[in-house]
């Protein structure tokens, strides 16, 4: 059973930090791609970040670049996102994403989400 926790969200600043964490469990970590997706109410999820299966290749929503890390621990099956220099705008739920390979058809999963407020 695939799953994914997220962990290390929060209320911070503007121009503050944090860490977010995802642990998986249940399908080749090692082997797969992992993303970080982030929603508002009343918006549709977007891609934040990405990162391939050895962490060799990483990519960033343009309004995130600079600030934002991704990386992998492929170890601890863990997934994280560095966050620096955040914004009001960076205020949404943050989900950690899989895309697998299951029964001949790819399907999705998702963490439970995590909230992200920034806010003086």
């Amino acid at each position: 059973q695939v799953q994914l926790v997220e962990s290390g969200g929060g209320l911070v600043q503007p121009g503050g930090s944090l860490r977010l964490s995802c642990a998986a469990s249940g399908f080749p970590f090692s082997s797969s791609a992992m993303n970080w997706h982030r929603q508002v109410p009343g918006k549709e999820r977007e891609l934040v970040a990405l990162i391939t299966e050895t962490g060799t290749f990483t990519n960033y929503q343009d309004s995130v670049k600079g600030r934002f890390t991704i990386s992998r621990d492929n170890h601890k099956n863990t997934v994280y996102l560095q966050m620096n220099s955040l914004k009001p705008e960076d205020t949404a739920v943050y989900y950690c994403h899989t895309r697998q390979l299951r029964f001949g058809s790819f399907r999705d999963y998702w963490g439970q989400g995590i909230q992200v407020t920034v806010s003086s």
